[in-house]
């Protein structure tokens, strides 16, 4: 009976299960997805001409008939993580690191052979960490205590980076499989003790001088301080972030989404379409005003966290449709591109009839900074630049609190 049947697994040792014929090329398409994604499960993976065992286990996963199942399988990350979440009670950056964990090495050879994996050997930088380890004793001491397996951790951390706004226990869950690997262990030392030699840094004294070398290489360290705020976002999941986000949602109350919530209680938004405004003046009137009535709104508040990022990723992976808007100045015309790139999202209020009417409705200050384009609306940046001038999206709130209005909502 196959672990979809069986519920949660209790050993490590059943994700062998997962090294089969079935899952082989499945998952090596799952670990290039991540790669590309900077360890978020996210978009889908596709298999060619799958084989019978190949779509028996897509079958299970989706409970769709054997005979529905096309010649290319696509299977959405989000769908194939919650799957292993089920059957083995780990997401997917857990099982794969599981899978390509590093064997414990019998002596100082076998330990620098896998370190010697990563992709990084043979840059100078590499050659002096590894070399420096060797020289200082560190390797020997490591084998002789038992953690000689630490190289290869450390080897699997270094292949992830550099990133791009990657929280330190996403990288940590990602390389080892256990997302505190990286909270002040030996392992983060030796990965640290690398990352400086690759900066051409000082080795760094107190936690402000590692976070700024983690910073460097693209890894968030302080996951309190990235946050996203929210009001009436309901979701699929029934745990304690889950409860709160609810309880908040029923009352008509902005809520306040840190990434460790995000990373302690995962949650997919339950909503059709959620509307993506940049100022807190616009959630906070629309708070007042609509209450509990207004569809889901989130604030990026000028930028988008990684916080941020993760829940509306989480959204469309769930069914969301993204509505999106910006200040009209480039700064934001980048963004709101951007999220159409990143979310497939739709631009709100972020037409050329509606910066100019925005712009007729009173005084606005200089449009400075460099040029962008709206790829959605061409007459929109050439609007812009004949003007010289930025408008504020306050200055559209009350088109934006009747957008919001329930029996408006799906304009």
């Amino acid at each position: 009976m196959r672990a979809w049947a069986r519920g949660t697994l209790s050993s490590m040792g059943e994700f062998d299960e997962l090294r089969g014929e079935g899952w082989r090329r499945l998952l090596a398409a799952a670990r290039r997805r991540l790669e590309k994604t900077g360890g978020e499960p996210i978009g889908s993976v596709a298999l060619a001409y799958p084989s019978d065992e190949e779509r028996r286990v897509v079958q299970q996963m989706t409970d769709r008939p054997h005979s529905a199942l096309p010649r290319r399988l696509a299977v959405p990350m989000a769908e194939l993580d919650g799957a292993l979440r089920r059957a083995y009670g780990v997401g997917l950056l857990k099982a794969l690191a599981w899978l390509d964990r590093p064997g414990h090495p019998p002596d100082r050879r076998s330990a620098l052979e896998a370190a010697m994996r990563c992709r990084h050997a043979g840059e100078g930088w590499f050659t002096g960490w590894l070399g420096g380890l060797s020289r200082d004793g560190t390797v020997n001491r490591l084998v002789q205590r038992g953690e000689g397996e630490l190289l290869g951790w450390a080897a699997a951390v270094l292949d992830r980076l550099p990133a791009r706004e990657l929280p330190l226990p996403v990288l940590a869950e990602w390389a080892t499989g256990d997302a505190t690997a990286l909270s002040g262990t030996p392992l983060a030392g030796l990965v640290l003790r690398a990352l400086v030699l690759w900066q051409g840094a000082a080795p760094p004294v107190g936690r402000d001088a590692e976070r700024r070398v983690w910073d460097d290489a693209g890894v968030v360290v302080d996951d309190l301080a990235s946050q996203v705020l929210v009001l009436n976002l309901d979701v699929r999941e029934d745990h304690v972030v889950a409860g709160w986000l609810k309880d908040a949602a029923s009352a008509g109350i902005p809520f306040r989404l840190t990434l460790h919530q995000l990373m302690t209680g995962p949650v997919t938004p339950d909503a059709v379409q959620i509307f993506v405004c940049e100022s807190p003046v616009v959630l906070r009137a629309a708070a007042a005003e609509l209450m509990a009535r207004c569809p889901p709104l989130v604030c990026t508040e000028g930028r988008t966290s990684v916080a941020c990022h993760r829940l509306l990723s989480a959204a469309v992976g769930g069914g969301a449709r993204i509505r999106w808007r910006n200040d009209f100045d480039w700064p934001g015309l980048r963004m709101t591109a951007a999220a159409t790139q990143r979310y497939a999202a739709t631009p709100w209020r972020m037409g050329a009839e509606d910066y100019l009417d925005a712009l007729g409705a009173g005084s606005s200050e200089p449009l400075g900074g460099a040029p962008s384009t709206a790829p959605w609306d061409e007459r929109l940046a050439a609007a812009m630049a004949r003007e010289s001038r930025a408008v504020a999206e306050e200055r559209l709130l009350p088109a934006l609190l009747a957008d919001l209005r329930p029996a408006l909502a799906s304009r």
